[in-house]
Parts: structure tokens; sequence; C-alpha cells
């Protein structure tokens, strides 16, 4: 077995290698284990302002989304509303301008017909006075030829079912 010396010794000895270690070996370690533990905390912080910013960032995106997808909707709409406008306005102008063609084509029509029923009227008149003067043999005053010449358009509007 051991002597006493020598376990005075030996405790000597580790309590020199604690002291040794202690203050060699420990207090480096724990200051290295402590800036471990700073950084570990503060890449832990950045990470979580980081989360929050993107959390952030995310929800403004979503909601610029949100407005651009109402915006694209409102303008799709007034797009319609617009397209719907000029083609009414379209169709009401359309529309007027046939009316007024067919007035006045009606106008030009009633007109026309006028014309030839006037001059249907002269020639009538004429070819009636020729007829009745080679018929009589004299000229016609001017109440007989008018009697005879209505007379006579009167007979032609019956016949065409003009009265």
């Amino acid at each position: 077995m051991a002597t006493l010396g020598d376990t005075l010794f030996l405790v000597a000895t580790f309590v020199v290698l604690l002291i040794l270690v202690g203050h060699f070996a420990w207090k480096p370690v724990t200051k290295i284990m402590t800036e471990r533990q700073t950084k570990v905390d503060g890449d832990l912080d950045y990470a979580e302002n980081a989360r929050n910013e993107a959390q952030t960032l995310q929800a403004k995106r979503e909601a610029e989304l949100k407005n651009s997808r109402a915006d694209a909707v409102k303008i799709v709409n007034t797009a319609k509303e617009n397209g719907e406008k000029q083609r009414q306005q379209m169709l009401d102008t359309t529309t007027q301008e046939v009316a007024t063609l067919k007035q006045n084509a009606s106008a030009d029509i009633a007109q026309e017909r006028q014309d030839a029923l006037a001059s249907a009227k002269d020639d009538v008149a004429e070819l009636s006075v020729a007829i009745a003067t080679k018929i009589i043999g004299k000229e016609l005053n001017a109440a007989d030829q008018q009697a005879l010449i209505d007379d006579y358009i009167k007979g032609l509007g019956d016949a065409n079912g003009v009265d």
C-alpha cells in the first residue's frame, strides 16, 4: 500500500493539476462555451426577426395580390360597361340613320309619285284635248277641258285604286 508521503504527494499533485486545469483549460472552455451560447442566441434572434419579416412581407404581398385582383376585376367590368355603352350608342345612331333614310326615301317616293301623277295629268290632258279636238272637230273651252280632264283622271284613279 501507499505510504502517507505518497498519498500527500498524490493529493498535492492532484490539487496542482486542478489549479492548472482550472486556469489553463476550464476558463478558456467556459469562455468558448459562453461565446458559443451568445452566438447561438444571436442567430436565433436573427432567425426570429427574419421569420417575422418574411411573414410581414408575405402578408403584404397577399394583400397587394388581392388588391391587384380586385383592380383587374374592376378594369374588366369598366371595359365591359364602356363596350356596352358604345354598342348601344352605335345601335341608336344606326337606328336613327335608318329611320332618317326611310323617311327621306318615303318623301322621295311620295314626291316622285306626285311628279309622275302631275306628268300623267298633263299628258292625259294633252291627249284628251287632242282626241276631243279630233273627235269634236273644234276647240274646247277651258272649263269644258278641265271637267273632261277631271273625269278622265277620276276614271284612271278608280281603275288604279287611288282616290
